[in-house]
């Protein structure tokens, strides 16, 4: 199936060198480009791509609103911010609008096609990296009280749930709690499921507003546990 993709950038070369790229892989299709925020909505209505790439700022919409309205629209819709790193309090606000993932515009080429690939797969790409730089930002954002949806996560639930917040991978959390990669797989689906929540990066967000990470939590120690079946 052809990954539909529109480029949002108000750059003329940025988007001309992102069609460039695109262009020589089977499998994707730039369907439509956009210079500015209110473009992007009004062609991701037209043309329903798969990946919206997003830069955040952008004249007359800027991305965030952009990924607001998309998502409004659609929320099945899948976007990747562009981004530079230069302003890291809109990336968390990204992860708040509902983007899918990050992709820097200095990124090895095979690292932006691996990304619109993944997030069209309907994963989520949220980087180790990425998320340890927004929980250096953001640590000290004041948080509402717990919800209560959490009281339905198990003990080892909210162990994995803290592990995804710090930015652990699937081999780290499993290393960190000993368990296999298959069991931090089906925590992770129990986690989102029992949150309603549609991907990693959206837990991220909710650790976040409900204070459950806590950037000075030690590992838990090591407990028995059998692999999910």
């Amino acid at each position: 199936m052809t990954i539909r993709v529109l480029v949002a950038d108000d750059q003329s070369m940025v988007r001309a060198g992102f069609r460039m790229l695109l262009s020589g892989e089977e499998d994707i299709e730039v369907v439509a480009e956009a210079s500015n925020g209110l473009e992007a909505v009004a062609k991701a209505a037209r043309f329903q791509p798969t990946v919206v790439l997003m830069d955040i700022r952008m004249p007359e919409l800027d991305g965030l609103q952009a990924t607001r309205r998309i998502l409004a629209a659609d929320n099945a819709s899948r976007i990747l911010i562009l981004t530079t790193f230069d302003l890291d309090e809109y990336v968390y606000e990204a992860l708040r609008a509902g983007a899918s993932g990050f992709v820097l515009k200095d990124d090895p080429p095979e690292q932006l096609l691996a990304a619109i690939r993944i997030v069209a797969g309907g994963d989520a790409l949220l980087s180790p990296a990425i998320t340890k730089r927004v929980i250096r930002q953001f640590t000290r954002i004041a948080r509402p009280a717990p919800r209560r949806q959490l009281d339905d996560l198990t003990e080892r639930e909210l162990d994995v749930f803290r592990s995804i917040a710090r930015g652990l991978s699937n081999a780290e959390i499993g290393r960190e709690l000993y368990i296999s990669d298959t069991t931090v797989k089906t925590h992770i689906t129990h986690i989102l499921q029992k949150l309603n929540l549609r991907d990693r990066v959206q837990a991220v967000v909710l650790a976040f507003e409900t204070g459950l990470f806590d950037a000075d939590a030690r590992p838990p120690s090591n407990r028995d546990e059998h692999p999910a079946r």
